[in-house]
């Protein structure tokens, strides 16, 4: 009997089917957190493998690398299909964050298998920062780790509502309820503290299969949903299908003179044509005429649908504006507190400044404030001026203008953001908006009839500052000091804001730890910048040994009133002049944090005037400056 063999038309209408049918199926984000070897890459493997979900060759390469990596004693080490690094291999941990794909005839996944291990909380939190549901693996002959309190409130801090509290290794503690129901409760107890909406505890072996994706009758006291089972039916995404519409703007869409769009994604809400807008921070207001996709009109978007809206009217709309529902729009304001997560090698110091990158917007942040750092183990406040790698804390953040914002609880696209080093373009931060501060609404700027531009007519000469850096013993204040001289005797109106003379004063409460040089530069940039207003030639003599501090000095002025003036001497001469004995006392240990010798300066790369001090005089350098000036 010859076999019917099938239609090409019948193939294609069969793969267009199984299309289709996949496109409906919603997608469920989810991590595996918990402390090291419970387990974690362990029960994706397992779940891979028994929801048929990997290939054949693919078993065959992972029973070979069990032979030769595995710790099962020669039988399938699930946790392989995960541990892709050689350096996890070869130390049996997981260090990076392992993403995986795989989809189920009810939904599709997307797991994130993040690290155990405590120095390398900033990846666990970038695995977090993207999930819906978590799955915090406990091993059952171990209970409740420090490790697993740790996660568990990185997870709540980053807005997971949903938790399953894996109880992983049952076999091993031969699936007793007793020592199952202890994890539990103490698990609960500690949770308390915690902004879950549902914690769901479930007995499993990942390494024999228990409760994974089948009901085992080791268990057969519990009557729970399976892993797999909760994850095909958890509800996630309606909190942000019912919320008020939120389109960030990523790009104005103009391909010719007849079309305007406005194009990005729904972070939230949903929107259809006829439906009213407002433009933030403009706050304009218009109707929404078409929501096209590609070569189609759409009747609605939902929430992570990526699109491009018409509206009715021309109106002002750039990329980094925000279209909300016009009746329920989202606040506006330009400081915040927030908390933090560092990310960085590079400590994150009070009055330093950042790129911030919320939603489509990139602009210019400062770090006013470090409330408290939190003890993760003990959820413990700690007094902070400065945050290290992977610590986590609550801080006041200053933006150079207002942005629209939602508090991340509420909306976390529209509240989370990340930090950027100004150099490096390294990301130092992950942080989450927690609310607006209500001085920045109580505090406006006042207009003044007598401004800059009437001060420097009246004394007959612009404001500037001469920011005048280098080493200790590099010779600031002398020159400083030497060119005020010269200028006082011109007629010129100045005053030199010395480094000692200052910190017998208005920062007499500073040390000279790098974060207490951060805020000292900051409080001379911001008196600085007073003066100059007041129509003043302002000489600053300090160290100011950080680009980023000098750089956000500068931004503070206009372009043709700041000049940076870099006293250029190699270190070992600053040292033979030695005028205050400074440098003999860090050399004994009893002056830590002394710049040169324990703490780093960082030399200019485009001051405006450089003095080899070494070489000339202190007639020469004034000479040069005025010259210059």
């Amino acid at each position: 009997m010859s076999e019917v063999l099938e239609q090409p038309s019948d193939v294609r209408a069969r793969v267009d089917a199984y299309l289709d049918s996949q496109s409906q199926l919603d997608l469920l984000r989810f991590i595996t957190c918990g402390s090291v070897d419970d387990g974690k890459s362990t029960l994706i493997g397992r779940m891979l493998y028994e929801a048929q979900l990997i290939f054949e060759d693919q078993v065959t390469s992972l029973k070979a690398d069990s032979k030769r990596h595995g710790t099962t004693g020669g039988e399938i080490d699930f946790a392989l299909l995960v541990d892709g690094l050689a350096a996890e291999r070869e130390q049996g941990i997981t260090i990076d964050v392992a993403y995986r794909f795989f989809n189920t005839d009810h939904r599709k996944f997307i797991v994130a298998d993040t690290p155990g291990h405590a120095q390398y909380t900033r990846n666990m939190v970038t695995g977090a920062s993207t999930a819906d549901v978590a799955v915090i693996l406990v091993d059952a002959s171990l209970g409740v780790l420090t490790q697993t309190k740790r996660h568990s409130f990185i997870t709540s801090l980053l807005g997971i509502k949903h938790v399953v509290l894996a109880v992983n290794k049952m076999d091993l503690v031969e699936y007793d309820r007793i020592v199952f129901d202890a994890i539990v409760a103490t698990y609960a107890a500690f949770a308390e503290e915690l902004d879950f909406d549902t914690i769901t505890p479930i007995p499993l072996s990942a390494l024999m299969g228990d409760n994974v994706i089948e009901r085992t009758r080791n268990t057969s006291w519990y009557s729970g949903p399976t892993l797999l089972g909760f994850l095909e039916t958890v509800e996630v995404r309606q909190a942000q299908l019912d919320h008020a519409f939120r389109f960030p703007v990523q790009w104005v869409n103009r391909p010719n003179s007849e079309f305007r769009g406005y194009s990005g994604t729904v972070v939230a809400g949903s929107v259809a044509p006829g439906d009213e807008v407002r433009i933030l921070p403009s706050g304009e207001v218009a109707q929404v005429a078409d929501i096209v996709l590609f070569e189609d009109k759409l009747d609605r978007a939902i929430v992570d649908q990526a699109v491009t809206i018409t509206l009715d009217r021309d109106i002002d709309v750039s990329r980094g504006d925000v279209m909300v529902a016009a009746d329920t729009p989202c606040e506006v304001s330009d400081q915040f507190d927030a908390t933090l997560v560092w990310m960085d090698q590079e400590p994150g110091f009070v009055g330093r400044s950042y790129w911030l990158m919320l939603g489509t917007t990139r602009i210019n942040a400062t770090l006013t404030d470090i409330k408290y750092k939190y003890n993760v183990d003990t959820l413990d406040h700690l007094s902070a001026r400065s945050f290290d790698l992977n610590e986590i804390g609550r801080a006041t953040l200053s933006f150079d203008k207002a942005v629209p914002f939602e508090p991340y609880k509420n909306c976390m696209s529209m509240g989370s953001f990340v930090l950027v080093d100004r150099y490096s373009h390294a990301t130092v931060a992950a942080g989450m908006i927690n609310f607006a501060l209500r001085r920045a609404q109580n505090v406006h700027r006042q207009a003044l009839t007598v401004d800059k531009h009437a001060r420097a007519k009246l004394n007959g000469h612009q404001g500037k500052v001469l920011w005048f850096t280098g080493l200790s013993g590099s010779g600031k204040s002398t020159i400083t000091n030497a060119t005020e001289q010269v200028l006082h005797a011109k007629g010129i109106r100045t005053y030199v804001l010395d480094g000692d003379n200052v910190r017998h004063g208005l920062n007499k409460d500073l040390g000279f730890t790098d974060a207490d040089r951060v805020e000292n530069v900051r409080r001379i940039a911001e008196v600085a910048r007073l003066m100059v207003d007041a129509g003043l030639v302002v000489l600053t003599a300090f160290i100011s040994p950080f680009r980023s501090e000098r750089d956000m000095a500068r931004a503070l002025f206009d372009e043709d009133e700041f000049v940076e003036i870099y006293l250029d001497v190699p270190l070992e001469v600053a040292e033979e002049r030695d005028p205050k004995g400074l440098y003999k006392k860090a050399r004994k240990g009893q002056l830590p944090h002394f710049t040169g010798i324990d703490s780093t300066y960082e030399a200019p790369e485009t001051a405006e005037l450089m003095l080899p001090t070494g070489d000339l005089s202190v007639e020469e350098c004034v000479k040069r400056v005025l010259e210059f000036v």
